[in-house]
């Protein structure tokens, strides 16, 4: 059912070992481009064996530059424009308390003004020394009011 136990012996198989071998020492061959400047380059590379291997030019790629971490920190300045914007809405609340203040002691104005033009006109109404008045004027000098009932 398991397999057996074999221990640890060593290996008994063939290796082969393979030396590398010095190669003959290369020309420089010239670089040859074939494609003009709107493609990308191709080069053409002539081995010393004759064979000739073709491809594009690849360029390194470059890092992209690391994002410099501010001075200040992001809490900080959001604090500080915070604290700009609660002094522009204070500003503005101090001038519109100014305003309904002036608002309202100009509406207390108005009706005190109201108030001295009726009460002047009222007064002219009854004390104008007018002899003639329309409608009939009686005086009444002794009156018996007797259950409710005038008796003149």
């Amino acid at each position: 059912m398991y397999p057996e136990h074999l221990g640890h012996l060593p290996a008994e198989r063939a290796v082969t070992v393979h030396q590398p071998a010095p190669l003959a020492p290369m020309q420089a061959a010239p670089l040859v481009p074939v494609q003009s400047a709107g493609v990308p380059a191709v080069a053409s590379i002539v081995l010393p064996d004759g064979r000739v291997v073709t491809g594009y030019a690849i360029e390194p790629a470059k890092p992209e530059p690391v994002a410099a971490k501010p001075a200040v920190s992001r809490a900080a300045v959001n604090i500080a424009l915070g604290g700009i914007g609660f002094g522009a809405v204070c500003g503005g609340l101090v001038l519109l308390t100014t305003f309904i203040a002036a608002l309202a002691a100009l509406i207390h104005q108005l009706i005190i003004l109201a108030a001295v033009i009726f009460g002047g006109w009222i007064a002219v109404q009854v004390f104008s020394a007018s002899g003639h008045r329309d409608g009939t004027t009686v005086n009444i000098r002794k009156a018996v009011f007797k259950r409710n009932h005038f008796h003149g």
